[in-house]
């Protein structure tokens, strides 16, 4: 007996529990040991709204969210919201870059990423801020906030491996070395490489790094895009007159959005048509693009539907949903079942 690994989820607990008694009734004890087969599925776990943001008047308007040392980042339109993550607890808003006597207010935060004790910010402005991870305060910024000059505008930005990507409007995703950026650096940095993302226009874009490659939730190419790190670094001088191009395979129904990689997991978001579905895929085969989703849902249950998830993020078997369309960030866990079939 074949089992189909893609489950309506609105019927999966009642399947699994049909599967379990069916397989135990037909065990015989004196056969064969019986196949093991591992299904998951989220539950809702909790969610994060503007009510628990200060006095509870205010907004949320989430973009990009990243976890580091258990507190959650949330860009909230003109503020970058901090979590604790495991209490969901709200810690603080950082509205400004602040450094020494120069403060700089955000505006339109677009994406975050943290890498060795640096909070990277991006905004729609085109800057980049660079803060210390532990006191939030200024390291240095990237762009001066006009878009004819470092950056056009900052729709994504990702730190890995010490490389800085930032990805602009349109095609263009520009990459920098992260030492590159000091307490004294110049604002107007040249990049180290550059890479075309195919298509692209001026949406958030949603980026992280496995496996020795960057990937991109192409939304605009209906494909993930795989640049090999070593070959950017092999290819950077080149690549600034003609921008490195990805491996990709292309979806034939589904937009990727957002994606992000766990231990064992590719954590994506993707749209068909008006629906929004997040799907897991198991790293490895995600990895060599082969796109077989262990879970693919556009709700809990058969309720609260997902809307637009623009950037997801990870912890312990807790993810975090950025829903820009429904305002909160959804945290549903993750959850196994192992059905033992006997042949």
């Amino acid at each position: 007996m074949e089992l189909t690994r893609k489950i309506n989820m609105n019927k999966l607990p009642f399947l699994i529990l049909l599967l379990c008694f069916i397989t135990s009734c037909s065990k015989d004890s004196d056969g064969p040991e019986p196949t093991n087969y591992d299904y998951y599925y989220p539950t809702n776990e909790a969610s994060i709204t503007a009510k628990q943001i200060g006095d509870g008047s205010g907004t949320l308007d989430p973009k990009g969210i990243t976890i580091s040392k258990e507190k959650l980042y949330v860009c909230n339109g003109n503020v970058l919201e901090v979590f604790n993550a495991v209490t969901l607890a709200h810690i603080k808003t950082i509205a400004n870059y602040t450094k020494g006597s120069t403060t700089i207010p955000f505006v339109n935060l677009t994406s975050v990423s943290i890498d060795n004790g640096r909070i990277y910010v991006g905004s729609v402005e085109s800057r980049i801020f660079v803060l210390d991870e532990s006191t939030t305060l200024g390291i240095n910024t990237v762009g001066n906030g006009q878009w004819w000059q470092t950056f056009v505008h900052v729709f994504g930005v990702v730190v890995k491996d010490g490389l800085v990507f930032v990805k602009e409007k349109e095609k263009s995703i520009k990459v920098f070395e992260a030492s590159q950026i000091t307490e004294t650096s110049d604002w107007n940095l040249k990049p180290f490489a550059k890479l075309n993302t195919l298509s692209g226009f001026d949406q958030v874009y949603s980026m992280d790094v496995s496996d020795g490659n960057l990937v991109v939730a192409g939304r605009d190419a209906k494909s993930y895009l795989y640049y090999n790190i070593a070959g950017i670094r092999a290819n950077a001088t080149a690549s600034i007159t003609t921008p490195l191009e990805p491996v990709k395979a292309p979806f034939e129904d589904a937009k990727p959005i957002s994606v992000v990689f766990s231990k064992d997991w590719a954590i994506t978001s993707e749209n068909a048509g008006n629906t929004s579905y997040l799907r897991l895929y198991p790293k490895d085969e995600f990895n060599n693009r082969e796109y077989k989703p262990r879970v693919n849902t556009s709700d809990i249950m058969g309720q609260n539907p997902f809307g637009t998830i623009v950037s997801t993020v990870l912890l312990n078997d807790r993810i975090f949903l950025s829903d820009n369309t429904n305002k909160t960030i959804r945290v549903v866990k993750l959850n196994k079942s192992t059905i033992a079939e006997q042949k």
